[in-house]
């Protein structure tokens, strides 16, 4: 028997103010600033402990790894994010054809993204840290 779990915290969300979703939203930009800081680290970590290891295959996975994470979901996450901000806004001036519905469709669709994306980040931080581990 398929059950579908939802998220309590989501729910809750999804019927509160505006404002709170607002706050939730730049939550997620601050997150994904996190985010950059981090594969910039890994990115460096990566780079120093492999100097004296030429052609090595899971090295330079991880490093393509890093820049699809990096070009791919950050950017389009981010983006996705603001132009959300930006429908709040046309939302708050009343804009003829918009509702809070919208917004709040979008918010839910983003944040599954974005609890998708963690997980699997924290994935790959631990793939990389037992890497590094090794070397």
């Amino acid at each position: 028997m398929d059950t579908l779990i939802s998220n309590p915290k989501e729910q809750y969300l999804l019927g509160a103010g505006l404002d709170v979703l607002h706050f939730e939203s730049r939550e997620w930009l601050d997150t994904i600033d996190l985010y950059k800081d981090e594969v910039r680290f890994f990115e460096d970590l990566l780079t120093k402990k492999e100097i004296s290891k030429k052609n090595n295959t899971d090295y330079e996975q991880m490093l393509k790894n890093l820049d699809k994470i990096h070009k791919d979901l950050f950017e389009d996450l981010e983006e996705a994010i603001i132009k959300h901000e930006q429908l709040l806004s046309r939302i708050e001036l009343s804009e003829q054809g918009l509702s809070d519905n919208n917004y709040r469709e979008k918010h839910q669709e983003i944040g599954l993204r974005m609890s998708t994306f963690t997980k699997d980040f924290k994935t790959f931080k631990r793939i990389v840290f037992n890497y590094a581990k090794g070397l």
